[in-house]
């Protein structure tokens, strides 16, 4: 009878459709950078596992696209993207700065530190995922802080151990908190300041051409601090009637 009951469960079931494994893979994309850039960091190979960081930010910005392309969004996959980001922007970047510049000089303080930054990088993903403010990020976005951490490997600008626990504490305080960041997943072709897109797209080039791989350190130590003194890259470039238009419908 039971053998009856569990043929009718299997033929109700509905199988998956593609429109709701795609994006799960891409996520799954992100999670095995994180997963590859634990593993090398181990193994001594910084470089590598810091470029693996941001690799995961392309899988992470391609699956939230293609949910929406192809109408598959689900609460599991909002929730399963959370668990890749908090292993590739917190656990690695945590793990990456602690196996480069802590093991060994900072003793408990460093092991502190890098515990600090991964658990703020789960606040901050649990908070995201149930409190929706329109507008701006409140705090620094989780991959902002994982690939500000991990651009000092890349940069070869490991500092002292007391400065990078600080650097660590520092970026998970600013996720945490209620400052401020620009979002840019509103920006749309039609709302978005082509000179002003074309003049930032300039000044990151020329970022790369004479900084090279300092390039990323320079560009997300710029964003930290345009958080810190009020500044909406966001807002910036947009065309004046969308800033507008969104000033109208901003809930007040």
């Amino acid at each position: 009878m039971s053998f009856l009951k569990g043929r009718k469960w299997r033929r109700r079931r509905k199988p998956l459709e593609f429109r709701q494994i795609a994006p799960n893979m891409v996520t799954s994309g992100n999670l095995l950078c994180g997963l590859f850039s634990l593993m090398l960091a181990v193994e001594g190979r910084f470089v590598p596992a810091a470029w693996l960081v941001f690799f995961a930010v392309i899988f992470d910005g391609l699956d939230g696209k293609v949910a929406r392309s192809l109408g598959g969004g689900t609460q599991f996959g909002l929730e399963f993207d959370s668990l890749a980001d908090l292993v590739s922007f917190g656990v690695a970047p945590g793990m990456l700065v602690y196996m480069a510049s802590l093991r060994g000089v900072g003793g408990l303080f460093g092991v502190v530190a890098a515990c600090f930054f991964v658990l703020c990088v789960a606040l901050r993903l649990a908070r995201f995922n149930v409190v929706h403010v329109p507008g701006p990020f409140q705090g620094l976005p989780s991959p902002a802080g994982g690939l500000f951490v991990a651009s000092f490997v890349l940069a070869d600008a490991i500092l002292h151990p007391a400065a990078m626990a600080a650097i660590l504490a520092f970026a998970g305080f600013l996720m945490v908190s209620s400052v401020p960041y620009a979002n840019l997943k509103k920006l749309t072709k039609r709302s978005a300041d082509r000179k002003r897109c074309m003049a930032l797209l300039v000044m990151v080039s020329l970022c790369f051409a004479f900084l090279g791989a300092a390039a990323p350190l320079f560009l997300f130590a710029l964003y930290i601090v345009s958080g810190l003194v009020r500044f909406d890259w966001g807002q910036w470039l947009l065309l004046p009637e969308a800033r507008n238009q969104e000033a109208v419908t901003k809930p007040h």
